[in-house]
């Protein structure tokens, strides 16, 4: 029996499960019944569960129970202890996301000060879990990934340009398609170059930020503190809503010191199903190793 799903197939399964995140993640406290949630997705129920289950990595189910965000206080005391364990073993060395070893190169004072002058961009559009993703490489690296829902990819593409107005940008959805596949399935893993782009003090807070292990999460406050400067959370809180390589730089995994969401730039709803999704995946773990 032939398995293999087409390009287009698995962009239209894609597609359908980000609308099936969307829609639960803006109606969590309904408890939808999965009934609702595959109409949503225009699939059986039986095919919804399937699916979902394949290209999130957990059931329907799993995902719903981790939206109320319960457990994020918890893990949330436990914040500073993970943050210090992390920064203390060395800003400088590989972080790691799935089976996937993120590696840095940042750019240079001088060379951010030209806004992207010199430097050729390519951008692409593809479909993940999380909605249309928009992807940005440059000849070093990852520079940029967004999320949007669809129809919104010419406000995305708009959003990323404002940050390097002078670069030369060219479309290559190809190479933003075998990124995303890098990223999001597990199977994949390899390594992975950023190419980031910002001021000394934005690096330094995404920095921090990479050595969040999934399932961890932050205060700005506790970033401030392990970065020698105790009353700079406005300052933390910036940066991070500056992060250029959303998700796999991990800036959702950073909340307000009471544990509530606080703004993220691609959606709130967005951050609390990647939450909701790591926290359903680090569940599992010790059944079915999903997460390394």
């Amino acid at each position: 029996m032939n398995t293999t799903i087409s390009p287009s197939e698995d962009s239209a399964e894609w597609r359908r499960m980000g609308r099936a995140i969307r829609y639960l993640s803006e109606r969590y406290l309904a408890q939808p019944r999965l009934e609702e949630a595959a109409s949503a997705a225009g699939l059986s129920p039986f095919h919804f569960q399937r699916v979902f289950t394949q290209y999130v990595g957990v059931s329907p189910k799993a995902f719903i129970g981790h939206l109320t965000l319960a457990h994020a206080k918890s893990a949330l005391c436990e914040g500073a202890s993970v943050l210090d364990a992390a920064l203390d073993a060395g800003l400088s060395g590989p972080s790691r996301l799935h089976d996937l070893c993120v590696k840095i190169e940042a750019m240079t004072p001088g060379d951010y000060a030209k806004a992207g002058r010199g430097v050729v961009i390519d951008y692409g559009f593809a479909p993940c879990a999380f909605g249309s993703a928009l992807v940005l490489t440059t000849a070093k690296g990852v520079c940029g990934l967004a999320f949007g829902d669809e129809g919104e990819e010419d406000a995305m593409l708009s959003d990323m340009k404002a940050r390097w107005p002078n670069a030369d940008y060219r479309s290559n959805n190809p190479r933003a398609e075998n990124i995303l596949r890098q990223i999001f399935d597990p199977k994949q893993g390899g390594e992975l170059a950023l190419h980031l782009m910002g001021t000394q003090w934005q690096i330094k807070v995404w920095q921090a930020l990479l050595v969040i292990p999934t399932g961890g999460l932050v205060s700005y406050g506790a970033i401030a503190q392990k970065l020698e400067c105790p009353n700079a959370s406005r300052a933390v809180g910036a940066a991070v809503g500056r992060n250029p390589v959303s998700w796999i730089i991990p800036c959702h995994r950073v909340l307000a010191s009471n544990g509530a969401l606080t703004g993220y730039h691609w959606g709130i709803a967005r951050k609390r199903a990647m939450l909701a999704v790591e926290a359903a995946k680090m569940d599992q773990r010790p059944s079915t190793s999903v997460m390394v």
